[in-house]
C-alpha cells in the first residue's frame, strides 16, 4: 500500500489561503488528523447499511418475481461489484487527504469539477429527502398508533395528508439541527447507531421466528421465474436491471468516498474496513427484512414489508416509543453521514469563499424537501428502475472517468498544491477539461433512450429495442464507455513532449 502523501508546506498553505478554490472544509486533511482505522470504516458501512431502505430493498426484488435467496444474492453481488470502484476512488482521498470535488479537479478541471460534484449532490438531495420521509413516516405511524388516531385521507395535490407532512418536516428539522451542530455530532450519532439498529433488527428477527414458529411461507416460496411459474424463463431479463439498481444504491458513495477516506490512517485501513463492512451488512440486513416479512404473513395474516408497520402491531406503548426513538436515531445517522457530508462539500465547491460545509448542508436539506421524496417511493418499479437505475446512468460515467484518469493516466500521481490553484496545471481550457466532459456525455448517451422509455416520455415502439435494453445495464455501459473515451481523448491530446500537458490545456 502506498504511504500517505506528505502535508502541504507552510508556504504552500499560506499561498493557498488566498485562492478562490480553497477553504478550510475543502483543504487536505493533515496526516496528524487521519485517524480512521479498519474498525472505523467497518463501523461507517455497518451504520449506513443497517437502515430501513436496506431492510425493504429485497421487497422490490421479490415483488418482481425473485425468491428470497435470489433477492439477497443479487443485493450481495451488487454491493460486491460497487465495492471495487469504492476502494479505487477512496485511494486518492487517503493518499492526498482531499475530498471528492477536489479529486474531480484533476480530470474535469478546476471549474469543470462542479459538473460531477453537483450531479452527485443532487442525487444526495433526493436520498436526503427519502431518508427524511422514512424517519417522518415512522414518527407519524407510531404516533397515530399510540394515540389511537385514524389517519385522514390525502385530499391535496401533494398526495399526503397534513399529519404526514408535519411529521416529515419535524424529522427534517432534526436533521437540520444536527447539520448546524457540526461534524462532531454526526460522528457521535454514527458511533451509537450501528449497534442500535443491528440489535433492533436481530431482536425483530428473533421475535418473528418465535411467533411464527419459523420464518413463514416466503422462504419456501418458489421464484416466479422457475419452470411452470408465471414468469418462467424471464429471470435474466429481470436480473440485469435489478443488479444495476443494487449497484446504484451505493453508486453515490462509490464516487464521493474520498470525503471519508481522507481521514484514513492508511490504504489498508480503508480497503479492509470497507470490504468487511459493506457487502455482508447489506446482505444480512436485507435477509432480516425478508425473513421478518415472511413471518408477518403467518403472525398477522398479511405481508408487512415496512418494519414500522410491523412495530405498530405491538400493543405495548413502551415498545413503540423505544422502537420509534431507535428507528429515528438510526435513520438520522444514516441520512447525515450518507446524504449530507458529501453534498455539503459539493455545494461548498461551487463557491469555496462563500459556502461553508454548514451552509452546503442547509442547501441539501431544502432541495431534499422540494424533490417530494414520497413520490420517489411511490412504487417498487419507480424506486428501482426510475430512481436507482436512472441516476446510475449519470454516476457510472463519472466513476469511469475518475478511475481512468487517476490510475491509468496519472498512475496515482497528483500535484496536491495545483489542485487548489485557478491557474495551475488542472485549469485546462478556462477551468474545464473538454476531454472529460465529452467522455461524460458519450457515457450517458447510450442509456438516455431507454431512460426516456422507462419514464414514459418516449414510445418504446419508436426506439430500437437494443437501445431500450441498454438502460438495464446503465451503470456498466456508462462506466465502460466513459472510461474508454476518456483514455482515448487523453492519449490523442497529449503533447509529444510527454510532459502531461494536453491540447485542451489553456
Amino acid at each position: 500500500m502506498n504511504p500517505i502523501e506528505a502535508d502541504l508546506t507552510e508556504s504552500q498553505q499560506a499561498e493557498l489561503k488566498t485562492s478562490s478554490l480553497f477553504n478550510d472544509d475543502l483543504a487536505p486533511v493533515p496526516a496528524a488528523r487521519r485517524k480512521w482505522r479498519v474498525g472505523s470504516f467497518a463501523a461507517l458501512w455497518i451504520s449506513m447499511s443497517a437502515c430501513i431502505p436496506t431492510y425493504m430493498l429485497a421487497s422490490s426484488l421479490i415483488g418482481g418475481g425473485m425468491n428470497w435467496w435470489q433477492a439477497v444474492l443479487t443485493i450481495f453481488l451488487g454491493n460486491l461489484i460497487v465495492l471495487v470502484p469504492m476502494i479505487l476512488n477512496a485511494h486518492a482521498g487517503t493518499h492526498y487527504g482531499i475530498p471528492f470535488p477536489v479529486y474531480c479537479r484533476a480530470s474535469f478541471g478546476t471549474l469543470g469539477a462542479n459538473l460531477p460534484a453537483i450531479l452527485r449532490a443532487l442525487v444526495a438531495c433526493g436520498w436526503f429527502g427519502i431518508q427524511a420521509w422514512i424517519g417522518g413516516d415512522a414518527i407519524y405511524k407510531i404516533c397515530i398508533t399510540i394515540l389511537d388516531l385514524h389517519p385522514a385521507p390525502a385530499t391535496n395535490w401533494f398526495g399526503i395528508n397534513g399529519g404526514q407532512f408535519f411529521s416529515f418536516l419535524f424529522f427534517w428539522g432534526i436533521n437540520m439541527w444536527v447539520i448546524h451542530r457540526g461534524i462532531d455530532t454526526i460522528r457521535f450519532l454514527l458511533n451509537i447507531k450501528a449497534p442500535l439498529l443491528l440489535a433492533l433488527g436481530l431482536l425483530l428477527l428473533w421475535w418473528a421466528w418465535r411467533q411464527a414458529g419459523g420464518f413463514g411461507p416466503m422462504l419456501s416460496q418458489p421464484s416466479a421465474f422457475d419452470a411452470g411459474q408465471p414468469k418462467a424463463g424471464q429471470f435474466w431479463a429481470y436480473f440485469s436491471p435489478a443488479l444495476t439498481g443494487m449497484i446504484g444504491f451505493w453508486a453515490t458513495l462509490s464516487l464521493n468516498i474520498p470525503d471519508f477516506s481522507r481521514y484514513a490512517k492508511s490504504q489498508r485501513d480503508q480497503v479492509v474496513g470497507q470490504a468487511l463492512g459493506l457487502p455482508a451488512t447489506m446482505a444480512l440486513y436485507s435477509f432480516i427484512g425478508v425473513a421478518v416479512t415472511s413471518a408477518t404473513t403467518i403472525i398477522f395474516g398479511e405481508t408487512l414489508w415496512n418494519p414500522v408497520d410491523v412495530l405498530t402491531r405491538f400493543n405495548s406503548p413502551v415498545v413503540l416509543v423505544v422502537a420509534m426513538v431507535a428507528l429515528c436515531l438510526a435513520t438520522l445517522a444514516t441520512n447525515i453521514a450518507a446524504n449530507v457530508v458529501s453534498p455539503a462539500n459539493d455545494f461548498a465547491h461551487l463557491a469555496p469563499r462563500y459556502i461553508s460545509f454548514r451552509s452546503g448542508g442547509y442547501i441539501t436539506g431544502i432541495i431534499g424537501v422540494l424533490m417530494m421524496p414520497w413520490k420517489l417511493l411511490a412504487n417498487p418499479e419507480s424506486y428501482i428502475f426510475d430512481w436507482l437505475v436512472g441516476y446510475g446512468a449519470l454516476l457510472g460515467p463519472i466513476g469511469g472517468i475518475l478511475i481512468a484518469d487517476y490510475f491509468v493516466i496519472r498512475r496515482r500521481k497528483l500535484n496536491l498544491a495545483a489542485l487548489y490553484k485557478p491557474d495551475g496545471e488542472y485549469r485546462y481550457t478556462n477551468g474545464f477539461s473538454w476531454v472529460a466532459i465529452v467522455a461524460f456525455l458519450l457515457g450517458t448517451a447510450p442509456s438516455l433512450p431507454g431512460f426516456l422509455v422507462q419514464v414514459k416520455w418516449l414510445n418504446p415502439d419508436h426506439v430500437p429495442a437494443f437501445l431500450v435494453g441498454l438502460f438495464s445495464y446503465a451503470w456498466f455501459v456508462g462506466f465502460a464507455v466513459a472510461f474508454v473515451v476518456y483514455l482515448a481523448g487523453r492519449i490523442l491530446t497529449t503533447h509529444p513532449t510527454g510532459q502531461g500537458k494536453c491540447a485542451d490545456d489553456a
